[in-house]
């Protein structure tokens, strides 16, 4: 598998073949902590057989896959195999919801709507999306850059709550 390369592009299609790549090049490198940061994450290859596999291969004790967002409805409905996966895998996933007062209160991380950073690996990663209508994104290995995103992550999620329960009771 060829490393992420800093880079900029645009278009739907290569965001989402560089975040299934920065997905599987975390995995493979034993990151202790993946942040994904998206407004719903519907966007993201959670569906994907190969990320689902890198993903179950990485799960061990001590690592979290962290997953911050507005809402997770449209995620449980668009990618079934990730729920499936979450299921037997809850214990390494920590999945938060934040309130649009909770994002004005955490400020901006640089203009970036959505954003992929791993810590705990050799080589820095991060991948974010600037504009969604066009898909303006870049890929950084910046050690800094993952760090800021992982600090602010961290400084919204102090603000949101639990979310997307690996079961859901009816009554």
């Amino acid at each position: 598998m060829d490393a992420l390369a800093p880079s900029k592009f645009e278009g739907r299609a290569a965001y989402v073949a560089n975040l299934r790549q920065a997905l599987l090049q975390a995995c493979a490198a034993n990151a202790r902590d993946l942040y994904c940061f998206d407004e719903n994450l519907v966007d993201w290859p959670w569906s994907d057989a190969d990320v689902l596999a890198a993903l179950t291969t990485w799960a061990k004790p001590h690592r979290r896959l962290h997953l911050l967002a507005a809402e997770y409805e449209d995620l449980r409905q668009r990618h079934p195999r990730f729920v499936r996966w979450r299921g037997n895998w809850g214990h390494c996933v920590q999945a938060l919801a934040y309130t649009p007062e909770a994002f004005a209160a955490a400020g901006s991380c640089g203009g970036v709507q959505s954003f992929f950073t791993c810590v705990g690996t050799a080589q820095a990663l991060s991948l974010s999306l600037f504009d969604k209508r066009l898909w303006r994104s870049s890929i950084s290995t910046e050690a800094e850059d993952s760090l800021q995103k992982s600090q602010w992550f961290d400084a919204l999620a102090q603000r949101s709550s639990e979310s997307f329960a690996v079961t859901t009771l009816g009554l």
